[in-house]
C-alpha cells in the first residue's frame, strides 16, 4: 500500500499512457472499418450500371397542338336548329315541304331536264349551172336566232368571189358546175367548207329544258334571255352551256347556277 501511496501518480500516468495508446490503436482499427464501410457504400450506390432515363412521353402536347391547328369546326348554319330553326312551306297540293336546305325551294331546287345544242347550219342546195360563172344556192340556217322566224332556213345565192350579208365563196373545189366543195368566208370571221352531201354546221348556243317541283312548273325550250317566274320571284336565263344554266334573280341580281347532269 505504502508503493501505490507513493507512486500512484506514475501509476495513473501509466494507466492514462496506456489508455491512450489503446485508443490510438483502436482508432486505426475504427478509421480502417468506416473507410471500408464508406467504400463499400460507394461500390453499392455509385459502382452499379447506371440505367438510361426513359423516353419522355410529349403525346398529351402533341394531341394538343395537333387540335390548335385544325380547330373545331361547328355548324350553327345548316345542322344547328337551336339558332336556325327549321322551316316548313307548303306546296301547290298543299303538302308541308322541310326547308332543309338551299335546293329545297327557290332557285337551288330548279332542276334542268335537258340541254339541246343550238346549231348554224349551211346546205349547199343547188347548182345555177345557166350562169357565167356558175352560182350556187345555200340555205342559211340559225337555230338560235332570237325570233322564231329567223330560225327558219333562208336560201342565199352567190358565185365565186361574190360577197353576201353571211358568207363570201372564196374557193370551188372540182368543176365549177358540179364541185366537191365549197370553201366559204363567214361575215362573223370564220370559215366553213360545204358539201351537197355534207352541210356545214356549229353549235352557236343552247336551249334548255326545266321543271320546278314544289310548284309543278315546266318550262321546255327556253334560251338564253327567257325569263321564268317562280318561288315568288322573276328569274332570267343570262346564260346556257353545254352542261350548266345560270339564272339571275330580278330582286336582287344573285346568280344561281344550276348543273345538268344527263
Amino acid at each position: 500500500m505504502d508503493f501505490i501511496k507513493k507512486h500512484y501518480e506514475k501509476i495513473l500516468l501509466c494507466a492514462v499512457l496506456l489508455g491512450l495508446v489503446g485508443a490510438l490503436v483502436m482508432m486505426g482499427f475504427i478509421i480502417e472499418l468506416d473507410k471500408q464501410k464508406s467504400q463499400d457504400m460507394k461500390n453499392n450506390f455509385f459502382g452499379g450500371k447506371v440505367q438510361p432515363l426513359p423516353e419522355l412521353d410529349f403525346t398529351m402536347q402533341t394531341n394538343l397542338v395537333d387540335r390548335l391547328q385544325s380547330p373545331l369546326d361547328l355548324d350553327f348554319s345548316t345542322t344547328n336548329k337551336l339558332f336556325n330553326p327549321v322551316q316548313w312551306q307548303k306546296d301547290v297540293n298543299g303538302k308541308l315541304i322541310k326547308i332543309t336546305g338551299d335546293n329545297v325551294v327557290g332557285p337551288g331546287a330548279a332542276v334542268v331536264t335537258k340541254i339541246t345544242p343550238l346549231y348554224f347550219v349551211l346546205t349547199l342546195d343547188a347548182v345555177e349551172t345557166n350562169a357565167q360563172p356558175p352560182g350556187y344556192f345555200i340555205s342559211v340556217e340559225r337555230q338560235d336566232a332570237t325570233f322564231p322566224q329567223q330560225r327558219r332556213p333562208q336560201r342565199h345565192y352567190a358565185s365565186l368571189g361574190e360577197k353576201n350579208p353571211v358568207f363570201t365563196i372564196t374557193n370551188v373545189i372540182g368543176p365549177a358546175d358540179n364541185p366537191d366543195k365549197l370553201i366559204l368566208k363567214l361575215s362573223d370571221g370564220g370559215s366553213a367548207t360545204v358539201s351537197k352531201d355534207k352541210p356545214f354546221q356549229r353549235v352557236d348556243g343552247y336551249s334548255a329544258d326545266l321543271k320546278y317541283d314544289p310548284e309543278g312548273l315546266k318550262w321546255l325550250g327556253r334560251r338564253m334571255g327567257a325569263d321564268l317566274k317562280f318561288a315568288g320571284d322573276d328569274y332570267n336565263i343570262v346564260a346556257i352551256h353545254e352542261n350548266e344554266v345560270i339564272l339571275s334573280a330580278q330582286s336582287n341580281q344573285k346568280r344561281t347556277t344550276l348543273r345538268y347532269a344527263p
